[in-house]
């Protein structure tokens, strides 16, 4: 079962928006404004998986925005309609394609770079250094006095093989412990998640359930299936503290990481909320030839909760700008004394 969610997954990323097109909009659609709109707002009311959890009156959004679009209006109008109706979701993952523009969500963007618990400057001068390494996506280096390992993960979007991660421990194998730094990482290949929890030792445990929507009402979904660890009992794995840092700019395969991992017996979570984005998008054609795309899946946690606006970390530690005027950053140095604590 988890084999084959994988793959539907995978299906959904690089299901090609011309294939959409075919899915989702037939040959004969009228391309005027109205239509468009129309067209746009029932696709979201009939395949949108999260009116539930982003508490949006869909109906309510039609009937305020609809009485905007005329058929005589212009291009750059009706995108800004189309854009407006999509931001109620606040949704990073519902996004739509123009001719010459693209329109996301603003709640994200804000959350994103007005809540960050990051500093770029302070990572790289006082943990990263200019002796650092760097081995596919991950920059690395030791700290605490060569304690312990710190890890810059950027983006899922870059690579996190296997080998990158046993050469990264190579260089310094004594380590108690390693802080994986994930924040600010707006998500990328789900295929990165796995990789590297196949790093970590597993016992088989649950990590999430997960549904896609199959039906019309908001309230239509199919069977909810079991995700479980990657099986790594022929590898040799990770089996001292790891410790992940997350904030509010971790989306999409950051957030599902962060979900994930908080299954695993020699992980902890630390940092602030990630800003979520658990739903696997699919897209398709509007009449007139713009795309869009938005979540079609919910994701449910071990513990029944849907955390599709944010994954909540096991300890909450906010960046100091008094330790950041001074090159320091509290929660990478809390995480690192945490490290040595749990193992001295």
């Amino acid at each position: 079962m988890v084999k084959i969610y994988r793959t539907l997954i995978l299906c959904f990323l690089s299901l090609p928006l011309v294939c959409c097109e075919k899915i989702f909009m037939p040959d004969d659609a009228e391309s005027s404004p109205t239509a468009t709109f129309d067209y746009l707002w029932r696709q979201v009311d009939e395949r949108y998986s999260l009116f539930d959890v982003k508490d949006v009156d869909w109906q309510a959004v039609y009937d305020s925005l609809r009485p905007q679009v005329f058929d005589d209006m212009s291009n750059d109008s009706l995108f800004s309609v189309l854009g407006k109706m999509l931001n109620t979701l606040n949704d990073g993952h519902v996004d739509l394609w123009g001719n010459n523009d693209v329109s996301s969500s603003e709640a994200i963007f804000l959350q994103r770079y007005g809540k960050g618990n990051f500093d770029a400057n302070t990572v790289a001068l006082t943990y990263l250094r200019a002796n650092h390494h760097t081995t596919g996506g991950f920059a690395y280096n030791s700290i605490a006095d060569g304690e312990v390992l710190y890890i810059r993960y950027s983006s899922f979007s870059n690579s996190a093989s296997r080998q990158a991660f046993t050469t990264a421990l190579g260089r310094f194998p004594n380590v108690k412990g390693i802080v994986f730094d994930i924040r600010q990482n707006g998500g990328g290949a789900i295929q990165n998640e796995w990789n590297i929890m196949q790093m970590l030792p597993s016992h088989g445990q649950l990590l999430y359930y997960t549904q896609i929507k199959n039906g019309k009402a908001h309230s239509a979904f199919g069977e909810l299936n079991a995700v479980f660890a990657p099986d790594n009992e022929d590898n040799e794995t990770f089996d001292k503290p790891f410790i992940l840092l997350t904030d509010r700019g971790c989306y999409s395969a950051a957030s599902s990481f962060a979900l994930c991992l908080k299954q695993y017996d020699n992980v902890i979570v630390m940092g602030d909320t990630t800003a979520g984005g658990l739903a696997i998008p699919a897209g398709g054609a509007l009449p007139n030839g713009w795309y869009y795309r938005f979540g079609v899946t919910r994701t449910i946690a071990t513990d029944g909760v849907n955390y599709e606006n944010g994954v909540p970390p096991d300890h909450i530690v906010h960046l100091d700008p008094a330790a950041t005027a001074i090159h320091h950053d509290n929660i990478i140095d809390s995480a690192a004394n945490l490290i040595i604590k749990i193992n001295p």
